[in-house]
């Protein structure tokens, strides 16, 4: 059954509203059932979610990705295979940023071309650590070469603010997409980074629309979690509601988001993703699962939309935010802070 809505990033160009993330299937999460997991991305084909998302650094599962290719192209055959868009990001550490060259460039798409099997990538996403090390236009260049060459389609963005965004745009890099954390609790890409994407027809590919599982029933009416959080990403969405205005705040949006969801017959996730989706310039939300049980509920995320009464009812809420403040990525940017501190910096070398 197919459930997922499309959109056009360009005439030629086509993806499914909602994405499948790739994070949690990769290896750091535990141990991955690869053949599960590849059913599990046919299921998502067959419910209409046609575009993946994924990472240079993300351990395993560009290799799972061109699998899963393989396998939907011996089961569905060759109409289902083009209609794949696999989106890769490609994050030189932290270490290597002095010495960049478009030679480390080109071999970091050279090994995304050969885990995922393909001819050329649809979509590279570039990730910069740290705007004071200098070389990100050089290295926008170069990927813009290999586009040249035949081995990029698109370029887009990774957690660049909007100055940066600006400076790539002027430099006169064909940017598709921004992939940018964006949700009911962090509204940070309003401050500036939506108005530039809209101005220059570029979209927005949103993460972190369910805040890491806290915007869903698990967390009504539950006490405040105590420290230490079981994983890093509790810990980083836990930053994001402490900025957002606390605890006592958050559950009163959430009171909100499941009296709409209830109404509706959906959850509280489904309601917080639509939210974002009907925000100018987000073309999709990126959704992540370890299993099949949520597929054809994320699959329909896209499918519906709130009512200016619900979006009403939502914002009485989010108008008495306090944070997180700034533009996009700004406070992970700052290693020395509570957002940055939790940040892995060097990830190459563990998923070669």
């Amino acid at each position: 059954m197919k459930c997922a809505t499309t959109i056009d990033l360009k005439p030629d160009y086509t993806i499914s509203r909602v994405i499948r993330g790739g994070w949690q299937l990769a290896g750091g999460h535990g141990t991955i059932d690869r053949d599960a997991a590849i059913r599990d991305l046919i299921a998502c084909y067959d419910a209409g979610i046609f575009t993946f998302d994924c990472a240079d650094i993300y351990t395993g599962v560009e290799e799972l990705i061109g699998a899963f290719r393989a396998r939907l192209f011996a089961e569905r055959g060759l109409d289902a295979l083009k209609q794949i868009k696999v989106h890769t990001k490609l994050v030189p550490d932290l270490s290597t940023l002095p010495q960049i060259s478009k030679q480390h460039i080109l071999s970091i798409i050279e090994q995304s071309l050969m885990r995922l099997r393909v001819d050329y990538l649809d979509l590279v996403q570039f990730h910069w650590w740290d705007y004071s090390i200098p070389g990100f236009l050089g290295a926008f260049h170069w990927l813009d070469d290999i586009r040249r060459e035949g081995k990029i389609r698109h370029i887009g963005g990774t957690n660049f603010d909007t100055p940066h965004v600006k400076s790539v745009i002027e430099a006169g890099i064909p940017v598709l997409s921004l992939q940018v954390q964006y949700s009911v609790l962090d509204a940070r890409p309003e401050n500036g980074l939506v108005e530039l994407c809209l101005e220059h027809g570029i979209a927005l590919l949103c993460y972190g629309s369910v805040a890491g599982g806290f915007l869903g029933e698990r967390w009504l009416g539950a006490l405040e979690p105590e420290w230490p959080l079981e994983n890093r990403s509790l810990v980083k969405y836990k930053l994001i509601i402490d900025d957002f205005g606390g605890w006592a705040l958050f559950q009163e949006l959430l009171k909100i988001l499941d009296r709409i969801a209830r109404r509706e017959g959906i959850d509280i996730a489904t309601v917080a993703g639509r939210y974002v989706l009907a925000k100018p310039a987000v073309a999709a939300i990126i959704v992540g699962a370890r299993n099949s049980s949520h597929i054809v509920s994320n699959a329909r995320l896209a499918q519906g939309g709130l009512s200016e009464a619900d979006i009403g009812d939502i914002d009485e809420v989010t108008v008495r935010r306090t944070g997180p403040a700034g533009d996009t990525y700004t406070l992970e940017r700052d290693r020395t802070g509570r957002h940055g501190s939790i940040m892995l910096y060097n990830l190459n070398a563990k998923a070669s």
